[in-house]
């Protein structure tokens, strides 16, 4: 159960807002006990406090979760560091402009982590005029697939979501492509670079 929220981020989060465990235990209608059994490992909040804690903590519930801070830095987002999140319960695709904290079907995604080709799942692609066709010579079954294919470029990542027992390709305008992401649902994230 402490993979939901650690005793030590509630301590830290805890002392950096200046508050006793008691008057942390008092926001939120618990005893001091409570409190100091969950910075020691020794028991957890139950989950209908978790938002309540959040706020006396001035986190939000997803970090709170992750156990990390989401710091904004303000910098200019770089397209070239997209980052892509997949949900292994409902196949939703999500995207980002950097590292993110990201939930979907109440579970904290990792960010995925692009491997390159290998001879199983190699991208083939071809200029037609002023595009990219793109394919994937992958088995379409409806257990093992190609999920997606994107073009990433300096200006905004293009997504295109295939489905099983369709054909994995995809046509992209070439115009600033700097590199291909492809997923396969049981192997992950591919990258390879645009021609």
């Amino acid at each position: 159960m402490n993979t939901y929220v650690t005793g030590a981020m509630i301590k830290r989060l805890r002392e950096e807002r200046g508050l006793t465990q008691q008057q942390l235990a008092e926001t939120i209608s618990v005893s001091g006990k409570a409190v100091s059994k969950w910075e020691t490992g020794h028991g957890y909040p139950d989950v209908s406090l978790i938002e309540p804690l959040s706020a006396a903590l001035g986190v939000s519930v997803i970090e709170l979760f992750s156990g990390r801070d989401v710091i904004n830095t303000n910098r200019s987002s770089d397209m070239l560091r997209a980052e892509l999140y997949v949900c292994p319960l409902c196949g939703n695709v999500i995207e980002s402009t950097g590292r993110a904290v990201v939930s979907c079907c109440g579970i904290v995604l990792p960010a995925l982590e692009a491997e390159p080709p290998d001879g199983a799942h190699p991208l083939r692609v071809e200029r037609v005029e002023d595009e990219f066709y793109v394919t994937v010579p992958h088995e379409m079954s409806k257990t093992h697939y190609i999920s997606f294919i994107a073009a990433v470029r300096d200006n905004g990542v293009e997504l295109q979501k295939l489905y099983p027992e369709g054909n994995a390709e995809a046509r992209f305008k070439i115009g600033r492509t700097h590199h291909f992401l492809y997923y396969c649902n049981r192997h992950g994230l591919f990258k390879a670079p645009a021609p």
